[in-house]
């Protein structure tokens, strides 16, 4: 009987604990299908915020309207829908319980590991909460799966951005301002970096000597803000100098200088934050620390931009070795983009910079690769590219908009935003104008004070600036500055974004005709007669530009394809070749394989469809070259004219 009872004893604490542990199962599947449907609504929130701006896009360029850009427009979709979330709706919380109190010596742990009855749970941190918001956890909880996340941003929503800004690169007008692009953007960056660091150092000391700053906010701080907002993003100016046809030569420095200062800014930012001197205060000037992040500057550069140059040289060389992958577009578009985003993982795990490597990777590309691309697949991937940077970047500046109302560490200091204003302002002027001088002095083609003031006007700061703020909001000084930043891009976007058009006609910049540096003409000539015979389909053959001892091995690197593109392809339907004449340039070519000068005076460079070469390239014939739109055929004295893409 004893043993009955203690069966039926056994029989039901078993019952109540499997049914303990089903209440708890059925607990967290609740929990799981409650996160999985807020997700889906965040998501759809994002996307409703894309769509409607995709529309009111068209509504604008319909109507004309340029006073707002598109990511200005999301930027103001984005606060509206922020507005909504933090204020909009009522804070519900089943959270009523005071939460366990403990003293930790050390601060907390990103994991925590506890034995609940013998069972083992891992916690996993995910920031710090007011107390005033103490009983509000669902709604924190809700607006922190909406605010940015600087991983998705670098990881997945940078790349597609960073690489069309290099394979969608107007190389002849880029090539044309190399030097200057060049010095505005290292140069230009680092002075606007140091003046404006040291500007809010002293912004920084008036604020502790009248008292609105009490936490800790070093020198290096005040560098490592003046190093992220240097970065400029004028997607608005340039926008609308596309659709302006403004000059070309402007377009080429605000467009270089903006692509190659988001790399700059984002090695200048690591190396500052790498500056570790020797001693206890880690904060003073050490001039050993100074010389090593430097040259931590110059090795993750240099790396990044040998990384990326060499994942675009080796996209070239499969792409030109397996010719018969252009038979199949969707393969060989895959294969493209694979290798083209997988560039910037690569460099991001080897301790370099994603930014650099895909900036330059997309410019080999566009350079190399896309020459031995099929017709189909240069389209696919210039589109693809396309819709994936214009729906990153909408996003990313819907994201700005939330952030202004979601985020939960803003500190607004009215000094120190109206000092950041004040500094951008001159730390600009001093990049923008001495430069500019001391540039004009060895240009031929000079930078007009109206190019200079308009360069001043489009100093606009936007999602780079924006991610590295972001990236680290732990202490009170990092999260002053990701507040002014937002600001700053708010302001940039909506007011100089606005008033490009009206600063393009009062400054009376129209388009005008440009002249090619000696640098580039030197870097087109050999580039043209003996890396695109190599990496690509077009180009001289090889046996017609190296020496004839060197036959052999050109007859080796030549692609045989680089001989069928010098012949017509509708030769075969003429009867009489001798009548067919290929005109570019300053070189006819005739079916028969004679090449003639246009102009005997300046001479061509020409190949015969035997591959052999018939004359040399003067400037004046370059020049012609890079200027030509048109592919004319004379057959019979009639003349056709094709349009053609710039492949420069």
């Amino acid at each position: 009987m004893l043993l009955l009872v203690w069966t039926l004893l056994n029989a039901v604490s078993g019952l109540k604990a499997d049914d303990g542990g089903m209440v708890e199962e059925l607990v967290t599947e609740k929990e799981a299908e409650e996160s999985h449907r807020q997700d889906s609504v965040n998501l759809l929130t994002f996307i409703s915020l894309l769509t409607l701006t995709i529309l009111t896009i068209w509504l604008f360029k319909h109507r004309r309207v340029r006073f707002l850009h598109e990511t200005g427009l999301a930027m103001i979709y984005g606060l509206l829908v922020g507005v909504i979330l933090r204020y909009g709706i009522p804070a519900t919380s089943y959270h009523n319980k005071t939460p366990p109190s403990c003293s930790l010596k050390e601060g907390p742990s990103s994991t925590l590991l506890l034995n609940v009855s013998g069972k083992f749970f891992e916690y996993t941190l995910k920031g710090e909460i007011s107390f005033r918001e103490i009983h509000n956890v669902e709604q924190n909880d809700m607006l922190r799966k909406v605010t940015f996340d600087p991983e998705v941003f670098f990881n997945i929503l940078l790349p597609p951005i960073i690489f069309h800004a290099g394979y969608s690169l107007k190389k002849r007008h880029f090539f044309r301002n190399l030097g200057s692009i060049i010095t505005y953007a290292f140069l230009g960056t680092a002075v606007s970096c140091f003046v404006i660091g040291n500007l809010m150092y002293g912004v920084v000391k008036l604020m502790r000597a009248v008292g609105q700053l009490t936490e800790k906010f070093y020198y290096t701080d005040c560098l490592f803000f003046g190093a992220i907002i240097s970065a400029t993003d004028p997607v608005t100016v340039l926008a609308i100098f596309n659709e302006l046809h403004a000059d070309g030569d402007l377009y080429a420095l605000l467009f270089g200088e903006s692509v190659m200062n988001d790399a700059v800014a984002i090695v200048l930012s690591s190396s500052i934050m790498a500056y570790q001197p020797a001693g206890a205060n880690t904060h003073m000037f050490d001039a050993s620390a100074f010389f090593k992040s430097v040259g931590i500057f110059l090795g993750i550069f240099s790396g990044s931009f040998v990384m990326g140059a060499a994942t675009g040289v080796v996209t070239a060389l499969i792409s030109c070795s397996f010719t018969k992958l252009h038979c199949f577009p969707l393969l060989e578009t895959a294969l493209f983009f694979l290798m083209s985003w997988s560039t910037f993982l690569l460099a991001e795990a080897c301790g370099f910079t994603g930014v650099v490597a895909v900036l330059f990777c997309g410019i080999t590309q566009a350079h190399y690769t896309c020459n031995n691309l099929s017709e189909e697949s240069t389209k696919r991937t210039k589109q693809l590219f396309e819709v994936l940077h214009f729906l990153a970047e909408n996003f990313i500046f819907s994201y700005m908009g939330l952030a202004l109302f979601t985020f939960q560490k803003h500190i607004f200091s009215p000094i120190f935003i109206i000092g950041a204003f004040v500094a951008i302002f001159i730390g600009r002027a001093l990049n923008i104008y001495p430069l500019s001088f001391l540039l004009n002095l060895g240009r031929r083609d000079k930078i007009r004070g109206n190019f200079q003031h308009m360069m001043m006007f489009a100093g606009l700061r936007g999602a780079m600036a924006f991610a590295l703020a972001i990236r680290d909001t732990a202490t009170s000084a990092r999260q002053m500055m990701f507040t002014t930043t937002l600001l700053i891009v708010f302001f940039t976007v909506w007011v100089f974004g606005g008033g490009t058009t009206p600063m393009l006609s009062w400054l009376h910049i129209s388009k005008t005709k440009q002249e090619s540096a000696w640098l580039f003409r030197l870097w087109y000539t050999f580039d043209h007669n003996y890396l695109k015979p190599i990496l690509t389909h077009s180009g001289p053959p090889l046996t017609s530009t190296l020496p004839s001892y060197c036959g052999p091995l050109a007859s080796c690197l030549t692609s045989p394809r680089a001989y069928e593109q010098l012949r017509d392809p509708d030769t075969d339907l003429i009867h009489n070749d001798a009548d067919l004449t290929f005109t570019f340039g300053d070189t006819a070519i005739t079916a028969n394989g004679a090449s003639t000068s246009r102009a005997d005076a300046t001479g061509g460079l020409g190949w015969s469809t035997n591959g052999k070469r018939s004359g040399s390239t003067s400037e004046e014939a370059l020049e012609r070259e890079l200027d030509s739109r048109e592919q004319e055929l004379l057959s019979r004295g009639t003349r056709l004219v094709f349009p053609m893409e710039d492949h420069i």
